[in-house]
Parts: structure tokens; sequence; C-alpha cells
């Protein structure tokens, strides 16, 4: 995981202006915009944001992700909601690096260590949507946390309005400074964006899927070596056999089609652009 900034020393610094930018900081690859940010950026604009602001959400794509949205659905009208959007896969990194963008990699689950790890204070209150008694109680141990908000949603969430909607409900009885919806995709920002829709929460609330189950200790993660060489996706295969499988060996591999489309298309439009730019020179040059 890459190092955290130093995060007491943005208590120094004024928060006002802190989600302003100064130029475009997104970046179109396959089928979602990513934020032009590394790791240190975007764990400083998340501490940072003023907590009494209205609700704001962070998703974190993968190659799973990208793949559905590739196919259409919700997702792609959740995602164009959220705040900030920061890569979670070294394999999509590695596909923009080949392809000559450069789209940086923040994957969910560090951002979340990092989160409890050096920003969130003991005492302070934490709202979770998702998750079991175990690993609330994993995490509240390792931490010492003594005011977690916790709310279990039923299952089938996502074809249960009524439940997202408690679940909204819930994020704005309970505020607190950071959010984390726990419940998979595209469950978790369909309830980011009912909090949306209430203009009643506050806080940033981040889609992690199982990052909590890591921190509690109810998973494991992959080996450094593993993370760093590009395998976490091999690590829970070889973990989650019969859950992942579909996932990690007949959608996954569905990027490489999606990428040579994207491809193809950047093409055309690249000589597009050529054709006018040399049209225009034309018509310049005849008067």
């Amino acid at each position: 995981m890459t190092l955290p900034v130093n995060l007491h020393a943005l208590d120094a610094r004024p928060v006002q202006g802190a989600d302003r930018r100064v130029r475009a900081r997104h970046i179109w690859f396959l089928n979602s915009a990513f934020d032009r940010i590394g790791f240190d950026t975007a764990l400083e604009r998340i501490v940072r944001r003023d907590p009494d602001r209205p609700f704001a959400f962070v998703v974190t794509p993968n190659v799973d992700h990208l793949v559905r949205l590739s196919r259409g659905g919700e997702l792609a009208p959740l995602y164009a909601q959220a705040w900030l959007t920061v890569c979670d896969s070294r394999v999509l990194e590695l596909i923009a690096s080949l392809s000559g963008e450069e789209v940086e990699v923040t994957p969910g689950s560090d951002l979340t260590a990092a989160l409890f790890d050096h920003a969130i204070d003991p005492h302070e209150a934490v709202t979770i949507i998702g998750g079991d008694e175990d690993v609330i109680e994993g995490v509240k141990a390792r931490y010492g946390l003594t005011k977690v908000q916790w709310h279990q949603p039923p299952m089938g969430l996502r074809k249960n309005p009524e439940a997202i909607a408690e679940c909204a409900a819930f994020v704005a009885a309970n505020p607190a400074r950071f959010v984390f919806l726990c419940v998979g995709s595209p469950q978790q920002e369909m309830i980011a964006e009912a909090c949306l829709l209430r203009e009643d929460c506050t806080g940033v609330g981040l889609c992690v899927g199982a990052s909590l189950d890591f921190l509690s200790g109810k998973a494991r993660r992959a080996p450094r070596w593993m993370q760093a060489a590009r395998l976490e996706w091999l690590h829970r295969l070889a973990d989650e056999p019969k859950r992942m499988w579909r996932r990690y060996l007949v959608d996954g591999p569905r990027v490489l089609i999606i990428w040579w489309e994207w491809r193809r298309a950047r093409a055309r439009l690249r000589a597009f652009e050529k054709s006018f730019a040399q049209r225009v020179l034309a018509a310049k040059s005849q008067h």
C-alpha cells in the first residue's frame, strides 16, 4: 500500500476550497471516467472534506465493474453521480499503461485501511452499512472503536427499494465523517444514490465492498508480492473458487474485448480529428 500522506499536517491547512480543481482531473478509459489522481491525493481529499457538507460518495471500479458497465444497466448512472472515481484494479492500471494512458491505482481495501489506521479517531462516530456481526466486532476490537453505528440490511437488497431507503435513512439519522458501504456492487452505489436524493445525509460514503472483511480478519488479502505482481485476483480465486470462478475465469477476460473495442474507437476518433484539422488548414490556405 502507498504510504499515507501526513494527515496530522492536514489539520493545519484550510479546508475551504478543498474540492475545487484547478484543471480537469478525469480520464475516460474503457467504460469509466477516472479521476486523474493517485492514492495520496484521493486519501487527502477524503480526509479534508468538511464532514458537515452534503453527502458525497467514492466508487472504486475494478475489472468486474467495467465489464458490467459495458452491458448497460443501472451501474453507469450510479457512477455518474460519484464525487470521486478511483481505479481499484492493478490489472486495469497495466492495461491503461499499455494504451499510453495514466490511470493510477487506488485499491478500495488500501484506502479503507489507511482511513482506519491514520485518520479515524477511536472515539469518533463511524457509520457502516453491511457486514456481519463478526466483521463489525473484529474491526471494533482491532481499532478500539467506541462509536460504530451499524446497519445490517436484508439479503436481496438490489431488488428491495424499501430496504435501500432504510439504509439511507440510517445514514441520515447516524451522521459520521465516513460512511462505509459494504454490501457489494451495485447495491452500495444504490444506497449512495438514495443518500444523495434524501438531501439530509452528510459525510463521505465509500463504496468499498469486502474491505472490512480484510480488516476484521474474516478474509485474507493476497500477500504483498501477489498484489505487486497484479495477481490478487488469483489469490481470491484460490480462496473462494465456488464464488469467484465465474467472475475471474468467464466474465473478467471480457475486459480484453472491451479494451480492443475502445482502442478501435480511439483510433477512429484520432483519425477523424486529424482529417478535420487538415481540412481546416486547407480551407484557410485557399483564402
